[in-house]
This record gives structure tokens, sequence and C-alpha cells, in this order.
């Protein structure tokens, strides 16, 4: 167990997550800007997005680069800064450090050595964009960005189609018509949001049902990430699967016989359903039914 008293006298040094602009420059904290300043030195995702950002507010503070490439000597150089009592500072190329972002592993690493962590509130727009979007903000679920694989986008959706939280995905514009597509396949034409250009000067909502939002993607130009926001399952649609999966308390060779001796069909056939139904391979079916 560990207990974190932010600011008591330590002699370590403090590692701080500090939220960036999303956008607009301007939605800066005071703080974040006196403990950027503060810092000993800034860690950063891309320096060079973040040297324009200091350089606006004339921060002049060393930078040093982390991003997903990068060794593990990075985190150990900075938690060896934070034990020799510099104040380090965390920021990503825009938002809130350490979500969907490589800065979560220097957060761990200084927590592993019972070095202070402390959060800076701020800019994120997965927040903006939910609450922007229209639909339930009483339960959501942050997910960021899903596989790039069509089989593995698919399998981590079916595992979140009985969520009945509002679900958050971060898309990059050549892969959104793609996600869009396997939402309608998955999920069903639910209400959905996406946001871009958020606090910019051309920030942009689009509201709709899936169907919808696809009709309008096939006639815009995609430019910029998205945040794409979308309705949680329905009371009427777990009850629906429930009802859907008779067999869920079935062996697979029990699933098979059901349907044999219900539908009077041959066992070949009643195989071949049966791995339908269960998302799984005919071969396995066969070797369940017929060699286990």
């Amino acid at each position: 167990m560990q207990i974190q008293k932010s600011f008591e006298s330590r002699e370590v040094g403090t590692l701080y997550i500090v939220p960036t602009p999303i956008g607009n420059l301007e939605d800066i904290t005071y703080r974040a800007l006196s403990i950027l300043k503060s810092s000993h030195v800034i860690a950063a995702e891309d320096t060079r997005n973040t040297k324009k950002l200091l350089n606006y507010f004339d921060i002049h503070v060393p930078l040093i680069s982390y991003h997903e490439y990068s060794e593990m000597t990075r985190d150990t150089e900075i938690v060896n800064r934070l034990q020799a009592g510099e104040q380090v500072a965390i920021v990503s190329d825009a938002g809130m450090p350490a979500i969907s972002d490589p800065g979560s592993r220097i957060v761990a690493a200084a927590i592993a050595e019972d070095l202070p962590v402390v959060v800076l509130p701020g800019a994120s727009a997965a927040l903006c964009a939910v609450v922007g979007s229209g639909l339930d903000t009483n339960r959501f679920l942050f997910y960021g960005f899903l596989p790039r694989k069509k089989k593995e986008r698919k399998h981590e959706l079916e595992g979140l189609r009985k969520e009945r939280a509002t679900l958050i995905f971060y898309e990059s514009p050549h892969r959104l018509k793609e996600m869009l597509f396997a939402l309608s396949e998955v999920l069903g034409n639910r209400r959905i949001a996406l946001a871009r250009e958020l606090t910019k000067k051309f920030e942009e909502y689009a509201r709709g049902s899936v169907e919808e939002i696809l009709h309008w993607v096939e006639t815009t130009s995609l430019k910029g990430e998205f945040v794409v926001i979308v309705e949680g399952a329905s009371d009427e649609l777990i009850a629906e699967d429930e009802v859907s999966v008779w067999w869920k308390a079935l062996s697979i060779e029990d699933h098979v016989e059901q349907l044999m001796e219900e539908d009077n069909i041959s066992s070949k056939e009643a195989i071949k359903r049966v791995a339908t139904e269960r998302n799984l391979p005919k071969r396995e079916v066969y070797q369940a039914y017929h060699i286990n």
C-alpha cells in the first residue's frame, strides 16, 4: 500500500503531469504555465510541437523527448532526475498526458519508486466531445484507438456490445470510414457524434445515427483526428442478445444435438450452425462433437 501526500516536503523532486491546449492556446491555465516555467526539465512527446508552445509563452526550459518507441532508459533518466530532487513536467502533443499516450509508462515508473506524481487539471478532447455530443454523460467509457486490423477491431467491439455506458473512441481521418462500418456491423445503427478541430476556429460536431454519419462522411473531406462518441447499449438490445444466446449454458455437444432434434437436421448441418452461432471454427465444433 502507498499513501502520497502530494505537497509534503520531501528531498526528492515531483513529477507534474501538465495538460496543454488541444487547439486554442488560451485554454492553458496559469498554474500550468507556472509549473512549466519552474521545472528543471520538460519531457515532451514531440519536442518540436512543444517548442512552439513554449516559445509562444516565452518559456525557456530544457526539453527531452519521450515517445512510444523510446528506450526504457528515458524512464530511468526521469526517475533519476526526480530522485536527485529535480522537478520534471510531462506534456503530450495536446491535452492530458498519459491518456492514449506513452507518458503513462513514466507515471507508473515514478510511482513504483515512491516518487510524488501531481496531475494538473486541463484540456481533454475526450471530455469536450462527450459533453458536446448530447449523449448520456452519467456513465461513459473511454477506449481510445481501436485496433487497426479488421478482425481485432471487430473482436473489441463485440466485447463492448452490451456496455450501457456511452463509449468514447479516438480515430484518424483515413480509418474513420472503416471504423463506422464496423460500428454499424457490430453495434447496430446507434446514435453517435463525431467531433473534430475542438476549440479551434473550424470546430465541428456531426450528430446522428451511424447510417446518417456514414452518409455524411462519404460526402465530406476528412481532416484532423476525430473523437467518436457512441450511444451505450439499450436494455432492449441486451434483452434481445440474452434471448438469442439460448445455448449459452449448453456444451458444444449438447448444442449440436439439440439443433438436430428440434430442427430435424443432420449432424453436419447442426455443426455448421453451431460454429456460426458460437463464432467458432467448424473444425473445432466437429472435434468437440465427434472426437472429444
